[in-house]
């Protein structure tokens, strides 16, 4: 028994240190000082990024070269925090703010000419994050998400027939919001059904039409994140299938502080529970790594990994990141990660 503990421990030991290889990010030169917080990457080669001051940059061939793209009319001041591509020449780019200066915009040509696509017409309004059908390299369902106005969260779809207001969107408490710090804070199944997730004072909560189906409307069950402030709650939700699922947050003014900042469900977001050992501080972003078969999340002091679907995290590095879309990860003053592999 003792010789088979310690072989397994052996083991379990190299078996992280190979996960934790790949997944560690190398820095690369972007060639811009904007902040970033929109990421997606179409296959290793292609990806597409966008931040702050209009900033949208698309790399063909992993990285090696960033090129940066024409800026959307009238977008120089905007602030791209949500992108999302399909290939080489075709994506959209989602820039958050109060009022107007949350709007969509769309190009099909590579980023040589952008035409904009919806608007918030609603002073009170702010756009947090939007997502296209996961897994999907067509345009199926989109589902935009924003501030609660009026005591509902403001939600747009687009189904392949442009942008259209949902009336019927998930209800809010009196201090209840998502947040838009790395798009990532609604999840779309391939199914089409969707899911948010909120913070605020009101606390954190995963809300879903899905989860209202026995009374009608949308549901909510509560999260056990960080909560009771502002600036604390669930800040990005990500599934590797239907049922799967971890979301991640904590309070982005305490960084360094691991209470609340990560859970996981197995049921499809009915039922979620806290992680048994944390990420080493607030979180901003989750994805799944398929390949290594793997859980990684970032926030601004650092990424971390969890290969037991979520429930115990490890420290990859300490680095300032805001979002992740594998292999890429970025954070502010131009900083772009690419995942390493083993050689």
């Amino acid at each position: 028994m003792e010789l088979d503990f310690g072989c397994f421990r052996i083991v379990a030991l190299l078996l992280m240190s190979s996960v934790t290889a790949l997944a560690q990010f190398a820095i690369q030169d972007a060639q811009t000082t904007a902040d970033f917080r929109g990421v997606h990457a179409v296959s290793d080669s292609v990806a597409w990024v966008s931040g702050t001051g209009g900033t949208v940059l698309r790399t063909l061939d992993g990285g090696a070269h960033w090129k940066k793209c024409a800026v959307p009319p009238d977008a120089d001041k905007l602030d791209f925090r949500g992108i999302w591509a399909w290939d080489a020449l075709t994506a959209e780019v989602m820039s958050a703010g109060p009022g107007e200066l949350s709007r969509l915009f769309t190009t099909t040509d590579g980023c040589r000419h952008w035409a904009e696509l919806a608007r918030n017409r609603d002073k009170d309004g702010f756009w947090d994050s939007f997502a296209y059908q996961n897994n999907s390299r067509e345009k199926k369902l989109g589902v935009l998400i924003g501030d609660p106005v009026q005591g509902r969260f403001a939600t747009m779809t687009n189904s392949g027939q442009g942008w259209s207001i949902e009336k019927d969107s998930c209800g809010a408490r009196p201090g209840e919001a998502a947040f838009a710090a790395s798009n990532s804070s609604v999840f779309v199944f391939s199914s089409g059904e969707y899911l948010i997730v909120s913070g605020g004072i009101a606390g954190p909560r995963a809300l879903a039409p899905f989860l209202g189906k026995s009374s009608g409307g949308c549901g909510a069950v509560a999260l056990p994140l960080a909560n009771g402030a502002p600036s604390a709650g669930a800040f990005s939700v990500y599934f590797r299938d239907r049922q799967h699922g971890v979301v991640v947050g904590g309070d982005y003014k305490q960084p360094n502080e691991s209470a609340g900042t990560a859970a996981w469900t197995s049921d499809g977001g009915r039922h979620w529970t806290a992680a048994s050992k944390l990420p080493h501080g607030y979180r901003a972003a989750v994805t799944w790594d398929p390949n290594a078969k793997a859980w990684i999340a970032v926030g601004t002091n650092g990424a971390d990994i969890s290969i037991d679907d979520g429930n115990s995290w490890t420290t990859l590095d300490k680095e300032n990141w805001n979002a992740v879309s594998l292999p890429f990860a970025v954070g502010p003053k131009g900083r772009i990660g690419k995942r390493d592999r083993l050689k």
